[in-house]
């Protein structure tokens, strides 16, 4: 529990000082890098011929993301289908084929990064570059511009323009995704992560067997994955492997990739909608300077008031879940203690020995709430009830999320929680200091609704039909937990594996490639629209009879709000796969 506590704390050390930095870039303030930065996008405005102050609305700003999408899908399918040539690669892998070709592009795509492939055998060097990392950096770039554009639409400064697509997407991937990058990506080849262009190395083992030890551009790779919240691996074995985690070291520095911009994001929206609420209280003349209502108290300097109401609802869940799996897993197994085995370790199954449970734990709660999708044990061989909690915070996806995911999707919530509350206690719906109305309660009630509807009706269609079916390796409870979880990461947009599971087969390739699609850009559109409704909406007056959202008790009312959601949505199906699982196990 002191590692658990000691690393959860050094986060938060780091985190503040990136989500300001997020939030100056966000914001069009300056930075101390902007004399490097400022000609490195002028130069690549110049080539594109990319006009920065262009404004754009919301509907314009989501077509410019899903076409320029679509574009690089295109090209990158093109890449998979004839990465046989020769070019980067030395280790002879073949063309990739169509079904799996379509799943993996709309996987990177989308910031998933489900492989249904290994990618040591699966993909050329080639591919590994030009799709694959290119991928990783543009979807995670094109996340976290669209979550920028969703804050800017919130915090109401101007009726229409969300910002430029194209410049959001330049200014992320030069000013934040590059150089967090090329730090992180050198700090990983110290630790002795493989970084080159050779082919695989076949070497003896001291049992006189080979073993083929894969090569290549490994460290590039594995920074963007986690920093983008990308997930994936270079390696079948992802992050397990000591190819790309080989120490505690470098275990901590994955984490903190992944960890780091979305909760980075939560204090950008708060400190946008701060800065909108100082500009009103200077014109009423309520305040005389910023500084008097900046030295409120410290977590509003930090994180401003609603961000740190959205901060504390993401960290209560977040630490409950991280409770119940590091719980479980230290419990062990019940059928190994009835054998006369020792359980002291905890649940060992399907972890490393160098991690052990308590990092191993983290490091499962971590990637399903970040939703990175990366994996340093096995999650398949979890306890039912360890396994439970990456499944349930996918479900939720709410907790921090990856690119701004998490943000956009918790504030859905706050919308719904907001006009409950009102109705219950009879005050007038209100958010950020403007009315909810039926347009936006709607969109709200919508967006919170596909994500259930995507992992249900996939999970009914595949336990309805063969081809679903033929790819289930486990049979009663755990069976449908390995569906469940598939199309929980696909909608998620998370990209972990439960494993065990037959998925490279056409059925799975395409139902879950659908729900990534849909899971990642209806979402956003829908978001962005509820965006630009509320922009357009005039800032009403304070009054007694509004509910306050930047008090102490809203967070506590939306924690409650996502787990009744959860409850009424996926309780059900909880019951009879992992829940059903634990009671078979230990009763």
């Amino acid at each position: 529990m002191l590692q658990l506590a000691l690393t959860l704390l050094f986060y938060m050390v780091m985190v503040i000082p990136v989500g300001s930095y997020l939030y100056h870039i966000a914001a069009g303030k300056k930075t101390f890098f902007d004399p490097v930065f400022d000609r490195i996008d002028r130069l690549i405005y110049k080539v594109s011929g990319i006009d920065p102050g262009k404004e754009m609305n919301w509907s314009q700003y989501a077509l410019a993301l899903i076409g320029t999408n679509a574009v690089m899908v295109l090209l990158g399918y093109i890449v998979l289908r004839i990465q046989s040539i020769s070019l980067f690669n030395p280790n002879g892998i073949g063309a990739m084929e169509a079904s799996l070709s379509f799943n993996t592009i709309i996987s990177f795509m989308t910031n998933t990064n489900l492989q249904h492939y290994s990618g040591e055998s699966g993909l050329s060097y080639l591919s590994q570059m030009l799709v694959i990392t290119f991928m990783m950096f543009v979807s995670a770039a094109s996340g976290y511009a669209a979550c920028i554009a969703f804050i800017r639409g919130l915090a109401g400064k101007t009726k229409y323009n969300v910002g430029n697509f194209f410049s959001d997407l330049v200014r992320i991937t030069t000013r934040v995704l590059l150089p967090f990058s090329l730090i992180g990506g050198l700090m990983l080849v110290w630790q002795g992560v493989p970084q080159n262009f050779n082919g695989n190395v076949i070497v003896d083992t001291i049992e006189g067997a080979k073993q083929v030890i894969a090569m290549g551009p490994v460290a590039a790779v594995e920074i963007i994955k986690h920093l983008g919240t990308n997930g994936g691996g270079f390696i079948g074995a992802n992050s397990s492997t000591p190819i790309e985690n080989p120490t505690m070291l470098t275990n901590l520095i994955e984490l903190y990739s992944m960890m780091l911009l979305p909760g980075a994001c939560v204090i950008t929206f708060g400190k946008m909608v701060r800065d909108r609420k100082l500009e009103k209280k200077l014109k009423s003349g309520l305040l005389s300077a910023d500084r008097q209502d900046l030295q409120r108290s410290l977590t509003v300097r930090l994180f401003g008031s609603e961000g740190r109401t959205i901060f504390a609802t993401m960290g209560v869940i977040f630490l409950i879940g991280l409770g119940v799996c590091f719980w479980a897993e230290s419990q062990g197994n019940p059928l190994l203690a009835d054998l006369g085995l020792s359980q002291s370790m905890g649940s060992m199954e399907g972890k490393e020995v160098r991690f052990g449970v308590a990092q191993s734990a983290l490091f499962t709660t971590t990637t399903t709430s970040f939703t990175t999708g990366t994996v340093n044990n096995m999650h398949d061989t979890l306890t039912p009830i360890g396994g439970m909690v990456p499944l349930l915070h996918m479900m939720l996806n709410v907790v921090f999320g990856g690119k701004g995911v998490g943000l956009m999707n918790m504030i859905m919530y706050a919308v719904l929680a907001v006009f409950i509350c009102g109705l219950m206690i009879g005050r007038t719906p209100e958010y950020l200091g403007k009315k909810i109305e039926g347009r936006e309660m709607k969109l709200t009630a919508l967006c919170i609704i596909i994500h259930p509807f995507l992992i249900l009706a996939f999970s009914a269609l595949a336990i309805a039909t063969t081809g679903g079916l033929e790819g289930i390796t486990n049979s009663g409870f755990h069976g449908l937990s390995q569906v469940l979880y598939e199309f929980s990461s696909s909608a998620a947009n998370n990209g972990s594996g439960f494993e065990g599971l037959a998925d490279n087969t056409i059925f799975w390739n395409i139902t879950t490639g659908l729900a990534m699609f849909f899971g990642r850009y209806l979402s956003i559109v829908i978001q962005l629209a509820i965006a630009g409704s509320m922009m357009k909406k005039n800032f009403v007056n304070d009054s007694v009879g509004a509910l306050h959202t930047d008090t102490v008790a809203f967070p506590m009312i939306l924690v409650v709000v996502v787990y009744i959601f959860a409850a009424l949505t996926f309780f059900p199906v909880l019951a009879l796969g992992p829940i059903a699982e634990h009671l078979t196990l230990w009763m």
